[in-house]
């Protein structure tokens, strides 16, 4: 009988021939594969959950066998220099491919009706598919070489899929924003895998782990040299994962479709930062320095996103940087040593974050309808408010994934960023109140997302203008054609302005928004299409697209099981800590494994206190209780009885914090004056010195050559007594000046 990982070759390969098929469908059959669209996306949901299926079968195959399987093949063989390519599967590789495939199954199901009426259907199934296939490859690769092609092949189609809408100036210039940022990351890590090899002759992960720790117990390779190489394969992750200072292209990544941040950059992509830590481990938990400068950045970065989400419009945006933090936090765990609790995180929050992420599709979805084809007011959590009673499912969906990523029992995230906290109280008081803070913090922002987009009014006056069975919905497109001139209907938008040149304060006025169904904007036109029921109002979204937020809820409840920290008599009732014991030998140490009830609720109690006070300062600033007259009388008479000065000084900080978080931290304004204007100034420099010097000398020469040649033929007269003259006459005068 064979053993059932000798097929785990097909995991990457599996979700291939669905980019393969269309392009080359829309090369020779460009009419029929266009027509058959939707059996492009029936076959991506079908090859992944083959893949889903395998990779939980391997999975349940090494909890029963407690060990892990590695096929190699070689690749070219040399005197000095062997590749070898292969799949490793390992708990690791399993717990990665089962989270890209249950997610990305989702993921397609949802994309198939969110993405239906643009004309680049198949063009985003190709690429998700096509990333899909690069993300799998890199979880199971065994040697560096292999997750470094295959790092980058995730890269080129985040790229792709960021700027899907291309046309777009904001999305051209985020994929563009990405792409450089990554190439940074990417350069180190090629320097460090590089470094590695010339240290240790190998690109094999056991092989380079043994060899590597032999030479630092040997003490043949001087401190820094090793240290450097290491710090340059974290520069990857920093890269990838959205890690301080490397960070800045996640929020604008937003730009891209709903259900690509959903996968990428909330599940899979800008987690392949925290695999890769994960995956080289034994390497950085040998060299204490790099060990804690992962958690003094990851520390900085949990803290900067935490913040920078407390001031953003922007729903999308606003989840970005949420998931900067929770990055901060699964980065800051492997820091610490707490290896299975990072990757317990990752878990967790991967599911509560694409539940939140799709819920947030499905809002913008049901409005745009309402405020129009601008993503600035689609997206805009100011004009939104009062969606309980239209879309009641995504309302509770996203409800359980905020409360979730809060920490508030018994949901995912609540078991993961409980033994975060409870690590970071071990590792260093500072460090415990930093993150107790931001725990605080996410609670804050979480909730106000919730607020803002759900409860009170909704800050748009609608009706059904045509008084018709059939309303005006619409989708995006790049390539699509403008449908006859038909009436023009009017809605009265409630938006907040500036008052007074403050980002802090503002007031409400009126406008009228007119929405022409022959709309076209400069690099985009908009195609419509025309529904059964009257929709002059937010509606919820199809069952296609609610599907997958249930089914996300459902892991959003029950996934946390799997990593519960209690043990009865020495058994552990943990499946992550069986599953990961399992694993290649680490050398790491673990804070978290295991506890007893009353430690368990003592810590319990003091985390969800924390998000508590979170939510409720969340609700007291964006609970709509204006309308009642008490609730401005009892507010005018607080104010009354705090001191003028000690008033002042509140607002200028609370003005402060917001302008701090609404403007990113200054930190894009900082690499646009200190990076942008210096290496464009440096660009000039160059250029003119190359025009203007370099080739100026060169043009000199040949011009004097030109007239010297010009010159000299009028002194040719043929006489030899004439040349001897000029000959010796210019040599006495050159010894002349050498030596006089």
């Amino acid at each position: 009988m064979e053993h059932p990982y000798q097929y785990a070759w097909i995991i990457p390969l599996l979700p291939l021939p669905v980019p393969m098929g269309i392009g080359l469908g829309l090369i020779f059959f460009p009419t029929t594969t266009k027509n058959l669209c939707r059996m492009w996306s029936f076959h991506s949901v079908f090859l992944l959950s083959l893949v889903m299926v395998v990779s939980a079968d391997l999975s349940i195959q090494l909890l029963k066998r407690s060990s892990f399987f590695q096929y190699i093949l070689s690749w070219t063989i040399n005197n000095d220099l062997s590749l070898e390519f292969g799949y490793l599967i390992d708990p690791l590789t399993s717990i990665m491919s089962i989270l890209i495939t249950t997610i990305g199954v989702l993921v397609l199901i949802y994309s198939d009706n969110y993405m239906f009426h643009d004309q680049g259907y198949l063009r985003f199934f190709a690429y998700m598919s096509f990333f899909n296939a690069s993300m799998l490859g890199l979880v199971t690769s065994s040697n560096l070489i292999q997750i470094y092609f295959f790092w980058e092949l995730v890269g080129m189609c985040s790229y792709l899929l960021i700027g899907f809408w291309f046309t777009r100036p904001l999305a051209a210039n985020a994929c563009q924003k990405a792409f450089v940022t990554n190439r940074i990351g990417d350069f180190g890590l090629l320097l460090g895998i590089l470094g590695l090899y010339w240290l240790t002759g190998s690109f094999e992960f056991r092989d380079l782990f043994d060899i590597f720790n032999n030479l630092i117990l040997t003490n043949e390779v001087h401190f820094i040299f090793r240290t450097f190489c290491v710090f340059l394969l974290f520069s990857g992750a920093i890269a990838k994962s959205a890690q301080f200072p490397l960070h800045v292209w996640l929020p604008d990544a937003m730009e891209g479709p709903t259900p690509i941040s959903a996968l990428i950059h909330a599940a899979t992509m800008v987690a392949a930062g925290i695999f890769l830590v994960a995956r080289l481990f034994p390497l950085f938990v040998v060299i204490p320095y790099i060990m804690n400068f992962i958690s003094f950045l990851s520390l900085i970065t949990l803290l900067l996103g935490a913040t920078l989400a407390l001031a953003q419009n922007d729903i999308k945006r606003s989840l970005a940087y949420s998931t900067l933090s929770q990055l901060g936090y699964m980065m800051l765990a492997l820091g610490m040593g707490s290896y299975r609790t990072a990757l317990f995180h990752l878990i967790t929050h991967a599911y509560s974050k694409a539940l939140l992420f799709l819920g947030s599709g499905s809002i913008i979805h049901s409005m745009e309808p309402i405020v129009g084809y601008s993503p600035n007011k689609s997206q805009n959590m100011v004009l939104m408010g009062g969606l309980v009673k239209y879309v009641p499912i995504t309302k509770t969906a996203f409800f359980l994934g905020t409360l979730s990523l809060c920490g508030i029992p018994p949901l995912a995230c609540f078991w993961s960023k409980d033994e975060i906290l409870n690590d970071s109280w071990l590792y260093s008081q500072i460090v415990g109140i930093l993150v107790c803070s931001t725990a605080g913090l996410t609670a804050f922002y979480m909730f106000r997302i919730y607020l803002l987009t759900f409860e009170g009014h909704l800050n748009i006056n609608f009706q059904n203008y045509s008084g018709k069975t059939s309303s005006l919905s619409y989708s995006i497109s790049l390539w699509g054609k403008k449908t006859p001139n038909t009436k023009k209907q009017q809605l009265s938008l409630l938006t907040l302005l500036p008052m007074n040149n403050n980002a802090g304060t503002f007031f409400l006025s009126t406008n009228t928004c007119r929405i022409n169904e022959n709309v076209t904007r400069p690099f985009m036109n908009i195609i419509h299409f025309y529904r059964t029921k009257a929709l002059s109002y937010p509606y919820e979204v199809d069952n296609t697209m609610l599907f997958p937020l249930l089914l996300l809820v459902l892991f959003t409840l029950f996934v946390g099981v799997i990593g519960i920290p209690f043990n009865q008599q020495g058994n552990y009732l943990n499946i992550l800590s069986k599953w990961l014991n399992s694993s290649i030998n680490l050398l790491h140490k673990s804070f978290s494994n295991s506890m007893d009830w009353y430690e368990f609720v003592r810590n319990a109690a003091f985390s969800v206190s924390i998000a508590s006070f979170g939510i409720f300062i969340a609700f007291l600033l964006y609970k709509p209780v204006y309308s009642s007259f008490k609730n401005l009388n009892l507010i005018n008479s607080v104010r009354k009885k705090v001191p003028i000065k000690l008033l002042f000084l509140g607002e200028k900080i609370i003005n402060m914090i917001y302008n701090w978080s609404y403007n990113r931290g200054y930190i894009d304004y900082f690499y646009k004056a200190s990076l942008m204007t210096s290496i464009r100034g440096l660009a000039q420099f160059v250029h003119f010195f190359d025009s203007r010097i370099v080739d100026g000398i060169t043009n000199l020469i040949g011009v004097l050559s030109f007239f010297i040649g010009e010159a000299l033929k009028y002194v040719g007269n043929g006489r030899i007594s004439s040349y001897l003259f000029l000959y010796f006459g210019s040599l006495y005068l050159l010894i002349s000046f050498l030596f006089f």
